[in-house]
């Protein structure tokens, strides 16, 4: 029999979150479109949403994670700040460690 562990991780500041799977996803996808609207079609969100989960992070980090440029002729645009590019790689390293670590754990499972 094989058994799989299941799990999700986020990241909290004062009772809001900071960071999860899809918030990063989010980001990750602003950074390779360089727009929120496209990176919310990326993901297939509404841009209302993908615009409340960035003013959540934005709202929720030590310093602002996007810098935005208004809509108009040329279109509006959206970059990651480094912080936010260092935001990403942070918890991409915590999320993975937290699985290497529950595949180790699993095992004492197997082995009983």
């Amino acid at each position: 029999m094989s058994y799989k562990i299941k799990s999700r991780i986020w990241i909290e500041a004062n009772n809001n979150v900071l960071l999860g799977q899809g918030r990063v996803q989010l980001l990750k996808a602003i950074a390779e479109t360089g727009s929120l609207s496209k990176a919310a079609k990326s993901l297939n969100i509404s841009y209302k949403k993908a615009w409340t989960l960035l003013d959540s992070v934005n709202k929720s980090a030590k310093k602002p994670v996007t810098i935005n440029s208004i809509g108009g002729k040329g279109g509006g645009g959206a970059e990651l700040t480094d912080y936010g590019k260092s935001l990403i790689h942070v918890f991409d390293e915590i999320n993975q460690n937290c699985w290497e670590f529950l595949d180790k754990q699993l095992k004492k499972i197997d082995n009983l």
